[in-house]
């Protein structure tokens, strides 16, 4: 065979539909596709966009369902920013078949899904979200019995470096400047502000001080590592019997735990009672969540209301006292006797299990530990349909046993396969090596012929 030799390169004038490069499919996005396709995903998506877009003026613009498409890869290919988005949709084209490109459409741009984004308000997204949840439960993966509540850490798009008074304005790094000249330093130099921020007293960052001149809504807060960023706290109610995430919100990150679950639990109940699943008085959930929750003004507002409690209580020394408050007393008791059960023992483990693994897969892998975004409305739009993207997976791993792309070709089996044979007097062997994954077929991936010792 003769060599070939690379020459220079000539677009070509024309070139036929027969001639394009097509994708051989990837198995995963593949029966996603089918999955979103069969429920009419997009048909749903342009109902719901249709009042944000001008009937007759200007051009088309490109299908919404794009948009959210777009999103669902960056969680299931754990990109965090929207340019990353777009170079990863660009480089593949299997995701492009996602997108449902055509063969001469362009992959849109991250400008594109910014401007997309500010144009869709909040409660679309909401609804995505919503669409998405039901569908799950249509398949049996929402049950509404036990739901766990827990709360982390989202690094927001702004430096503690650029943060300022709220009362003068003034920055962090004049305030040290400042200070140096009135303790002697005339001309301080960076190692100077540097020294003399370490050893001042009275050394603190308050959120009733300082603001982000970047990002006034982000807060700032002590992060899961220990470090202190400007960040958002998003609080999640995940089903502990499936693993759903049924109500994703984003609060401020200087709010406490007991303060924020309230509105995460409306959310909740906002989002089981479209599925059917609402919770009541009668017929109350069990709200399953950490020691960081345990408040006596809390415990009675739950106690007779649809949510049962069983919320860890920290160890505390002494007695409490009431002061006649016999509402809060039978709620804290009524509280500490469910969670010293077998049943309240199990929901607690279940709790640490899968509400943690929710911010591992959506924040750690998911590529949403930091966001590129600023303002909390625009941050919880993309955290919406992250957590969507999430709830699919689970989806998705019930149909075809992985829930994101790379463990779809991950799994599978491999087989050693030797065949005795006899040729010409002498006795062979053949080993082949088969291996197949998901829905593809049989793959031989190696063969080899050697001769076989006497005996």
């Amino acid at each position: 065979m003769a060599m070939g030799r690379q020459g220079d390169r000539q677009g070509d004038l024309m070139v036929t539909w027969s001639e394009m490069p097509r994708s051989p499919g990837h198995v995963f996005y593949d029966r996603l596709q089918q999955v979103l396709v069969g429920a009419g995903f997009d048909g749903f998506v342009e109902d719901a966009c249709r009042a944000d877009y001008a009937r007759t003026m200007g051009a088309p613009s490109v299908p919404p369902g794009r948009y959210f498409r777009m999103h669902m890869v960056g969680y299931f290919e754990g990109i965090d920013s929207e340019r990353g988005i777009e170079w990863r949709c660009s480089d593949s084209l299997s995701l492009r078949e996602f997108l449902r490109l055509e063969t001469t459409d362009r992959v849109p741009d991250h400008s594109w899904m910014s401007k997309t984004r500010g144009r869709l308000p909040h409660e679309v997204h909401e609804r995505v979200f919503g669409w998405v949840l039901a569908l799950i439960a249509e398949r049996g993966l929402v049950r509404g019995e036990r739901i766990g509540v827990d709360a982390s850490t989202l690094e927001a798009n702004a430096a503690l470096r650029a943060i300022v008074r709220h009362d003068t304005g003034e920055g962090y790094r004049a305030m040290l400047q400042r200070m140096a000249e009135e303790s002697g330093i005339a001309t301080p130099t960076a190692e100077d502000l540097i020294r003399l921020d370490r050893k001042r007293r009275g050394k603190r960052l308050s959120n009733e001080e300082w603001v982000s001149r970047t990002d006034p809504e982000a807060r700032i807060a002590r992060m899961k590592d220990g470090t202190t960023h400007l960040a958002y706290k998003p609080e999640h109610a995940v089903d502990l019997d499936t693993g759903a995430v049924v109500a994703a919100e984003v609060h401020a990150a200087d709010e406490g735990d007991t303060t924020t679950i309230i509105g995460t639990l409306d959310a909740a109940q906002r989002n089981l009672t479209s599925v059917g699943a609402a919770p009541s008085s009668a017929d109350p959930v069990e709200c399953v969540a950490d020691k960081g929750y345990h408040a006596r003004a809390l415990l009675k507002d739950l106690d007779g209301g649809p949510w049962r409690a069983r919320i860890a209580e920290p160890q505390r020394r002494g007695v409490s006292r009431w002061h006649g408050d016999e509402e809060a007393r039978r709620a804290v008791y009524n509280n500490r006797g469910r969670l010293r059960s077998e049943v309240g023992k199990q929901a607690m483990r279940q709790r640490a299990e899968l509400v943690e693994r929710s911010f591992a897969h959506i924040l750690d892998r998911g590529g949403l530990r930091r966001t590129w975004l600023r303002g909390r409305e625009n941050v919880h739009k993309r955290y919406l349909i992250h957590v969507a993207g999430h709830n699919l997976g689970l989806l998705m791993r019930l149909l075809i046993g992985a829930g994101t792309p790379k463990e779809a070709v991950a799994r599978g089996w491999c087989l050693l396969v030797l065949l005795p044979t006899h040729d010409g007097g002498a006795d062979k062997a053949i080993l082949m090596v088969l291996a197949t994954h998901s829905d593809m077929p049989d793959l031989i991936l190696f063969r080899m012929s050697f001769d076989r010792k006497p005996g």
